[in-house]
C-alpha cells in the first residue's frame, strides 16, 4: 500500500485523512476539536500546543496498521495566524489568528507607512487587511514588548507544526502570500513591506526561507513514535487551507471556481499569472502548486450559522428540515453576519445587524435561512468582483463542513445561477495535502508527472451532491440579494468609521 494523510488544522478542529492512492480511497479520518480564545476587542487565538495536542488525538484514532503504513504527509493550516518563537524554538505567546481584528488599528499604520494601500498593492500586490499576519507584529510591539524583543523567529500556524514534526523552520509561497509582506509577484519577502512594519528593526532573519514545491524534509524520529508513523516518513511542504482545498478539489488549472464554506468563506480560482487587482477587491495571493490563487474570503461563514443555531437553541440536524420549510428571502429578513468584523466587504469594525423584521417574520426558522443567506450573499458580493474583472465560470466546487448541508448546496447553486459540484472527499484541504504528499514523494522518486495530472485522476465529483440552479427560486433569490446590497450600503459607512 502507499498511505499518504493529510492534516488539516483550521479555527475549530484539526482533522486527519489517510489515503490509499492505490485503491483510491480513504482508509482512515480522524479529527479533534479545538477551543477559540476570544476578547472583546476582537482578539482571536489559540496556544500552538492545542494544535500538537489535537494532532496526537487524531493519529491515537487511527488504526496502528494504517499509521505504520504512511509514506508521507502534509499539513494544511489556517492561514495569516502569527506564532512567535524565541531563539530556542520556544512558543513566546499564543498565536492571533486570521479571524483576529484586535489589531486593525496597525493596517491602516503600515499602509500608511508606504504611501496607503495603492502603494501596498503596487509593491506586493495585497492592501494589508485586518487578519493578515503583517498587522498582528506591531500590536505585539505594542501590547507584549517583551514578546516583541524575545522574538526570533515568525512561523504561521502550518510553518509551527511543520516545525513540531521535522525540526525545520520553513515556508512556502501560498501561505507566505497572507502575511502582507511576500511580493506575489516576484515570490519574494518585500523589503519595503517589512520596513513599514518596524522601520527600527530588520525583521528579515526572523522569517523562515522560502522552499519549492516538491520539497520533503524527514520526520524527526521521536515525533514519529510518538505518533505511531515509521521512521522514513516525508513532510511535504503544505501550505495554507485554502492552498490545500485548491488541490483537494482540482482548482489547480484556469477555469475552476471552488468554495469554501468553513468557519471562514472562500472563493479561489487558479492562474498560472498573477492576478492583481489594483483595487484591492480580492487577495492576490501565490498558490501551493507553482501558480497563483486569486482569493476572496469572508470572515463570517458557518461561524455565523452556527452563533445563530446556537442562540436559538437549534441543533445541526434541524437546519437544513427548517431551510426546506421556508421560502427564498426569509420572509423579509436580511441578516449582515459580519459578527467577526468583516473581510470582504473590508469592514474589520463592523457588527452582525438584522433587517426588516415584523410581527410575522421574527421566527427562528426565518432567522436561521436568514443567517445562510447573509453568509451566502457576501460571498456572492465577492464574486461580483470576479465577474467584474472579467472572469467566467461554469461551476462552483464546494468544499469546506458547510458542503455537507443539502440545503446550504441547492441555495448555492440558486444565488450564483450555477450548477454545483461536491468532491467525493468534502474535507478538501485535508485532501488536498494528502494529495500534495503523494505527489511529492513520487516526484522524488523520479516521475515527471505533473501535479494537475494527479490531482485529475483522484478528484471526482459525487454525482449525489450536485445541484442544479432551480429556475423557479432564482428570482426570488437575486431580488433578495438586492436587499442585502441594500442595507449593506446602509450600514457600510457607520461601520468603516
Amino acid at each position: 500500500m502507499t498511505l499518504v494523510a493529510g492534516i488539516d488544522a483550521g479555527t475549530q478542529s484539526v482533522k486527519v485523512v489517510v489515503y490509499d492512492a492505490e485503491a483510491r480511497r480513504i482508509v482512515g479520518v480522524a479529527n479533534a476539536p479545538l477551543e477559540l480564545i476570544a476578547g472583546e476587542d476582537g482578539s482571536r487565538e489559540q496556544h500552538p500546543q492545542a494544535w500538537v495536542d489535537a494532532i496526537k488525538i487524531c493519529f491515537a484514532g487511527l488504526d496502528p496498521g494504517v499509521r505504520r503504513n504512511i509514506a508521507a504527509l502534509a499539513v494544511s493550516g489556517q492561514q495569516h495566524g502569527f506564532v512567535p518563537l524565541d531563539k530556542d524554538g520556544e512558543i513566546l505567546a499564543t498565536a492571533k489568528l486570521w479571524c483576529d481584528t484586535s489589531s486593525s488599528a496597525e493596517c491602516n499604520e503600515i499602509m500608511d507607512a508606504v504611501g496607503g494601500a495603492q502603494r501596498c498593492i503596487e509593491i506586493a500586490g495585497n492592501p494589508i487587511l485586518a487578519g493578515y499576519t503583517a498587522s498582528k507584529l506591531p500590536w505585539t510591539r505594542k501590547h507584549r514588548p517583551q514578546v516583541y524583543e524575545e522574538l526570533a523567529t515568525i512561523l504561521l500556524p502550518h510553518d509551527y507544526l511543520n516545525f513540531y514534526l521535522s525540526g525545520k523552520k520553513f515556508t512556502e509561497y501560498g501561505d507566505a502570500s497572507g502575511t502582507g509582506w511576500l511580493d506575489v509577484r516576484t515570490r519574494q519577502w518585500s523589503k519595503e513591506m517589512l520596513a513599514a512594519i518596524d522601520p527600527d528593526r530588520d525583521l528579515s532573519p526572523c522569517l523562515p526561507p522560502l522552499v519549492e514545491l516538491g520539497t520533503t524534509f524527514a520526520i524527526l524520529p521521536a515525533i514519529a513514535d510518538a505518533l505511531g508513523l515509521a521512521h522514513g516518513v516525508r513532510i511535504a511542504v503544505g501550505g495554507g487551507d485554502n492552498m490545500m482545498a485548491a488541490i483537494g478539489t482540482g482548482c489547480v488549472v484556469p477555469g475552476r471556481l471552488s468554495m469554501s464554506l468553513g468557519t471562514s468563506g472562500t472563493l479561489f480560482a487558479y492562474s498560472d499569472t498573477p492576478v492583481i487587482d489594483p483595487a484591492g477587491s480580492w487577495a492576490a495571493f501565490c498558490s501551493s502548486t507553482g501558480g497563483w490563487l486569486p482569493l476572496i474570503c469572508t470572515m463570517n461563514c458557518t461561524g455565523a450559522t452556527e452563533t445563530v443555531a446556537r442562540t436559538l437553541g437549534i441543533k445541526t440536524s434541524e437546519g437544513d428540515p427548517l431551510i426546506e420549510s421556508t421560502p427564498p428571502g426569509a420572509g423579509g429578513l436580511t441578516l449582515l453576519p459580519f459578527f467577526s468584523g468583516e473581510r470582504t466587504p473590508d469592514l474589520p469594525n463592523a457588527r452582525g445587524s438584522l433587517h426588516g423584521m415584523d410581527t410575522h417574520n421574527l421566527m427562528p426558522a426565518l432567522l436561521y435561512r436568514a443567517s445562510m443567506e447573509g453568509a451566502t450573499f457576501t460571498l456572492r458580493y465577492g464574486y461580483d468582483a470576479f465577474l467584474n474583472a472579467g472572469m467566467a465560470f461554469d461551476r462552483i466546487v464546494l468544499t469546506g463542513g458547510g458542503a455537507n448541508s443539502k440545503a446550504w448546496r441547492q441555495m448555492i447553486a440558486d444565488v450564483f445561477n450555477l450548477p454545483v459540484e461536491v468532491p467525493q472527499e468534502t474535507e478538501g484541504a485535508a485532501f488536498g495535502a494528502a494529495l500534495q504528499a503523494l505527489w511529492s514523494l513520487r516526484n522524488a522518486e523520479g516521475d515527471t508527472a505533473p501535479l494537475p495530472e494527479l490531482v485529475n485522476l483522484h478528484v471526482s465529483s459525487d454525482r449525489g451532491l450536485e445541484c442544479m440552479p432551480d429556475p423557479s427560486r432564482v428570482p426570488a433569490y437575486q431580488q433578495a440579494y438586492r436587499r442585502f446590497l441594500d442595507h449593506l450600503a446602509a450600514v457600510r459607512s457607520p461601520h468603516a468609521a
